[in-house]
């Protein structure tokens, strides 16, 4: 396997200056205001998890038909990436990233006034369209911020935002729906999507888009096999994750057997590897990209098969928190660098797809866990349908790379 660095991959070797293409005023304050961002989608996408069984009750359902709402947001962000990405990839990206991210707010608010199953999932749907799209063009804006060397920490730093989120976001906001009702954490997210918002229009300065992009451009990167197969993996393994993580209230208080006021200590157990992850995918990525993507499955595996025999002590249920977090970051941003660098010149619908990829996982995760759990077999059984999927991921990029790679020798 060969080592791609972040800076390596996050500006092609063609590009001729070594300064920024855009200089913001501030830049610590631009890139704050795109995590800022990925704060907000970070808190939506994770804080529906801890929140099932309160959306369940206001809604009159059972858990595992409520756990349809997080499938419902994946498909969403599915839709919205390659959609939103080339129909926008014209655009100023910074009245882009403003619009993408008010969007998200609005589906927010879309779902704090929905009072049944079916405008739940709607609003859902309608509050992920943004969601892969927004990390696209926000990663692009970063990457024209610095020099080209140090884009790749650019691009992580806007990841940070969402690593960040499950550590404040969503236990804060889980904190909210469970004592001031399920609907208040919804309306959380508008304020932070609307202060992201104000933020990118001060401190991020204006970007142009790219006047000569067409739709049939920017989703050519889909006919590249590396793309496909990187995809894929993330579509299929990251689901692993999110068998899991979905039902982890449950296995909080089924298993665990504890009230259902320590379910925002778990999921702080969740953000803060998720941020340790961050801080090291970088640096492994530094090691190398390939290396980095099928270590983090083959220890998704194992760290799933755990939950097993240990969801029942409330200590090892939390570091099994923490490392899926930590591991779940490290595959998400290895995944990234290597689509933006397989992505050529549609870099932006890269990024996105890495998002798309991410939430098929996702929907993929909670859809088979609900399955699993409706047949009678617990809240532990997901997690090894997880590890079978994370087996899954990381077989399909190992084959997948080494078989393209024949061919091209060939």
């Amino acid at each position: 396997m060969t080592s791609d660095s972040p800076a390596a991959t996050a500006a092609r070797p063609t590009d001729p200056s070594t300064t920024p293409a855009v200089r913001p005023a501030h830049l610590g304050l631009a890139l704050l205001a795109l995590a800022m961002g990925g704060f907000a989608i970070g808190t939506t996408e994770f804080m529906s998890m801890g929140l099932l069984p309160d959306i369940a009750r206001g809604i009159g359902e059972s858990v595992p038909t409520t756990g349809h709402v997080i499938t419902a947001y994946a498909f969403g962000v599915v839709v919205g990436a390659p959609l939103l990405v080339s129909l926008g990839a014209r655009l100023p990206r910074r009245g882009l990233a403003v619009a993408l991210v008010l969007a998200l707010g609005i589906g927010n608010a879309f779902t704090a006034i929905a009072s049944t199953y079916g405008p739940v999932m709607l609003a859902r749907f309608v509050a992920g369209l943004p969601h892969g799209a927004y990390f696209g063009v926000a990663s692009l804006i970063a990457a024209s911020m610095v020099p080209p060397q140090h884009r790749g920490r650019a691009i992580s730093s806007v990841m940070l935002g969402l690593s960040v989120a499950t550590v404040a976001g969503v236990p804060a906001s889980t904190w909210f729906g469970q004592n001031l009702g399920w609907r208040s954490a919804y309306w959380v997210v508008l304020a932070i999507a609307v202060l992201a918002a104000l933020m990118i229009l001060a401190f991020v300065p204006a970007t142009p888009g790219n006047p000569d992009a067409t739709v049939r451009q920017e989703l050519s990167a889909l006919k590249r096999p590396q793309v496909v197969v990187a995809a894929v993996a993330g579509m299929v393994g990251f689901g692993g994750l999110f068998a899991m993580y979905t039902y982890i209230a449950k296995l909080v208080t089924d298993e665990s057997g504890l009230a259902e006021a320590a379910v925002p200590l778990f999921l702080l157990a969740f953000g803060v590897g998720s941020v340790a992850g961050t801080w090291i995918a970088g640096r492994m990525a530094d090691w190398d990209v390939e290396r980095s993507i099928v270590l983090g499955f083959v220890a998704t595996v194992v760290t799933l098969l755990l939950v097993l025999p240990l969801a029942g002590v409330p200590l090892a249920l939390a570091l099994i928190s923490f490392a899926i977090g930590g591991l779940g970051s490290v595959v998400a941003i290895n995944l990234q660098v290597r689509l933006m660098h397989e992505a050529g010149d549609a870099e932006m619908l890269g990024a996105a797809l890495n998002h798309s990829a991410l939430n098929v996982g996702n929907g993929l995760g909670a859809w088979f866990g609900s399955m699993v759990i409706a047949a009678g077999h617990g809240y532990r059984a997901p997690s090894l349908v997880g590890a079978g999927l994370a087996l899954l991921g990381v077989l399909i990029f190992v084959i997948g790379t080494r078989v393209i790679r024949a061919r091209e020798r060939a």
